[in-house]
């Protein structure tokens, strides 16, 4: 198949060769529960266990390893919400040149804790990768440092592209590959290398709502630069992609599915839960594709990529409680109690006769704005979804209690 790209199936293999001896292996994982779910046989390629943890380090690594000793010479600078940061670093590193990165000033800690490590230097700037990337512009030419993009470059392009090689080796039949989108470049070379070995194949692109700079952009046919970008996904949180990886995704992607941070959660959730493995949001969003029954999946085979798992304990523990919050595995709310002796038993009766697990409560007589005459109960129990939680409001309401729901 001719594409007409600067790139082929051939260099997306000498990329290959060259990322041989620093990869890790990434196998399919078979996934039962999003095979049950989705109705189809589903497998996982699980980059968030790669080197420095993601994808990013195949595209940085195949792009520095390419350089010339004039290019390498005054240093290398990179704009990133987080992988590419460390994927450049640890290339870098591997080259002995001096990597500078430019970081949103909300990275995650671990993530500029990590490519500190690595031996770049990390610069904060801005609030979203793209305010990041005009800061290490503007360093670049003060510095005249050599600038490594995240996506829109051929030979970083080809590196991710051999992601799509593995996947095709091990799967030669599959019938759809779901990406992640953020600039572009990981589906860019998935879809070039999967088209040329299985022209059938369905390559199709997963995006946040809050940062759909690539759905926008092949709907309108030209570049689309958003406003804003809003989603807990910070890695793919980019408000335009490029010409490229527009003219690819344009020309060779089946389709693009756009998923909530609710969808994400849930993701999160069943790949920590179910699958024993941990993903960043943003590695997430290609299995929160898996709940939506416009693909129809039935019956296909289907690798779902998660591309990277760089997250930190606390952003672990907040995705897990407003998961949980979201899917009516977890109720918080108040009651008003007069305040009298028993109350507190009657109330412990009714959620025990419908199976709610107390986690916490929290019986303040001074939160009620008439102290003597009632106390503010707040509880959170452990549910089995929204129709367990209707029917323990149900319950407290006949026993005389106004429910407060506090998150639902």
């Amino acid at each position: 198949m001719k594409q007409n790209f600067n790139i082929s199936l051939l260099d997306i293999k000498k990329a290959a060769e060259k990322l041989r001896p620093i990869l890790r292996p990434t196998k399919l994982i078979y996934s039962d529960y999003f095979s049950e779910m989705a109705g189809a046989q589903v497998y996982l390629k699980p980059e968030n266990l790669q080197v420095t943890g993601a994808y990013k380090i195949r595209g940085a690594y195949n792009k520095i390893s390419q350089l010339t000793e004039k290019e390498k010479a005054g240093g290398l600078i990179a704009a990133s919400a987080g992988n590419h940061a460390q994927g450049v670093a640890y290339a870098a590193r591997k080259a002995k040149v001096p990597a500078t990165i430019v970081m949103p000033a909300s990275t995650p800690l671990i993530k500029v804790d990590a490519t500190k490590k690595l031996g770049a230097r990390v610069v904060l700037d801005g609030d979203c990768y793209d305010d990041a990337c005009n800061a290490a512009r503007k360093i670049e030419k003060k510095e005249k440092l050599t600038f490594i993009h995240p996506f829109n470059d051929w030979d970083v392009i080809a590196g991710q592209g051999t992601i799509g090689l593995e996947i095709m080796e091990e799967l030669p039949d599959a019938d759809y590959l779901l990406v992640p989108i953020g600039g572009g470049g990981l589906i860019s070379g998935i879809a070039i290398a999967a088209n040329a070995i299985n022209p059938k194949v369905k390559v199709v692109g997963v995006e946040p709502f809050g940062a759909d700079a690539m759905y926008r952009s092949v709907k309108a046919r030209k570049l689309v630069t958003l406003k804003s970008v809003s989603t807990i996904a910070d890695g793919v949180a980019v408000k335009k992609v490029s010409e490229t990886t527009l003219k690819i995704v344009s020309k060779l992607v089946d389709g693009i599915v756009r998923v909530t941070d609710t969808e994400i959660m849930e993701a999160f959730l069943v790949l920590l839960e179910r699958q024993k493995l941990i993903a960043e949001p943003a590695g997430a969003i290609a299995c929160a594709a898996l709940f939506d029954s416009k693909l129809n999946l039935k019956g296909k085979k289907v690798v779902a990529l998660i591309s990277g798992g760089n997250i930190d304990v606390l952003t672990i523990s907040a995705l897990v409680s407003r998961g949980l919050i979201h899917l009516g595995r977890v109720f918080e709310f108040s009651v008003d109690l007069v305040d009298r002796p028993g109350e507190l038993v009657h109330v412990a009766k009714i959620l025990a006769e419908n199976k709610a697990n107390v986690i916490k409560i929290v019986h303040n007589q001074f939160e009620s704005v008439e102290r003597i005459k009632s106390v503010r109960l707040t509880i959170t129990v452990e549910t089995n979804g929204f129709e367990h939680i209707k029917k323990i409001k149900d319950a407290l309401k006949a026993g005389g209690y106004s429910v407060e729901n506090h998150k639902n």
